[in-house]
């Protein structure tokens, strides 16, 4: 797979919904064996919710925007990591927050992600903490 071969599609929860969920459900429960009722946060109506999909119409990424700046948990499945789809969800939710006035985008990414926020022009603010028993850094990116 390769960038042009998904598509990411914005949309709100109600109509993202299905698709999110079995993202995250297969990235963070099922591979990660984070409880699921941990999991089932992101249905905020508030959000921007974004959907990657396949050339065959799969989900295959999700990620959110949160109206105070926010990018809510990103997840890409497994077999689609490190094609650009990640990248591209960040960068669409990016572009919306600049859109709508937001001066920073900020997020908390797991550790083992921070490589990827850097390339992405993330630095890291203040120490790492564990969040679903995972260590995770706060990261953030100005958009001016």
């Amino acid at each position: 797979m390769v960038a042009s071969e998904f598509t990411v599609r914005l949309g709100d929860w109600g109509s993202l919904q299905q698709d999110a969920q079995f993202v995250r459900k297969a990235v963070f429960v099922e591979e990660q064996g984070i409880p699921a009722e941990l999991e089932w946060d992101a249905n905020d109506v508030n959000c921007l919710h974004a959907v990657a999909y396949s050339a065959a119409g799969e989900p295959v990424g999700t990620g959110r925007l949160l109206p105070d700046g926010h990018v809510g948990r990103m997840a890409v499945l497994s077999s689609v990591r490190g094609h650009g789809v990640g990248a591209e969800i960040l960068r669409k939710l990016m572009a919306q927050a600049k859109n709508r006035g937001d001066g920073i985008v900020m997020l908390n990414a797991q550790q083992s992600a921070e490589p990827f926020y850097r390339k992405e022009g993330f630095v890291r603010v203040g120490e790492i903490f564990e969040e679903a028993g995972i260590p995770h850094v706060a990261m953030q990116k100005s958009l001016t």
